[in-house]
């Protein structure tokens, strides 16, 4: 029996440096509600414009997205595109229905909905996920994994 999705497709955007369980969270999200995902993933120019640090390049974040997706959603339908500014071209197409989203970014989707209605496109249906917590109550984050305040579960390595 085919597996009825909520949404068409979905989208959704990260970094995805150091993947953490919040990063799975996301994107289990998205595979959970969407019949084809759709990823931006930041791309480097964008996370040094932006004042980020990462350790991981976009092509080795983008292999170890693909090896725990083709692991995590065998046969599944998405794509991987390079996220060169905050939304990229994607959140702007009819094909895109929902955008799944934590808290923390969560504010980012008025502004995308308010530049789709200009260009006569509806709201995008919006999938929130919770902050995922370390052991210490504070959120999972790469930075803190880079740290090594905390693992990819949140597990507390040092006080």
């Amino acid at each position: 029996m085919p597996v009825e999705y909520k949404y068409r497709c979905i989208a959704l955007g990260g970094t995805f440096d150091r993947m953490h369980n919040g990063h799975k969270a996301l994107l289990k999200r998205a595979f959970d509600t969407g019949e084809y995902v759709f990823i931006g993933l930041t791309g480097d120019e964008y996370v040094l414009k932006e004042g980020k640090k990462i350790e991981e390049g976009f092509a080795e974040r983008g292999t170890n997205l693909v090896n725990y997706l083709k692991k995590q959603y065998p046969g599944r339908y998405y794509e991987i595109s390079e996220l060169k500014d905050r939304f990229g071209p994607a959140i702007f197409s009819d094909k895109i229905d929902a955008i799944a989203v934590s808290t923390e970014t969560l504010p980012a989707v008025e502004i995308a909905n308010k530049k789709r209605n200009e260009l006569g496109l509806s709201d995008l249906k919006v999938e929130i996920v919770p902050m995922l917590m370390a052991e210490d109550g504070k959120k999972i984050s790469s930075t803190r994994i880079r740290a090594g305040e905390v693992n990819a579960e949140g597990k507390i390595l040092k006080s």
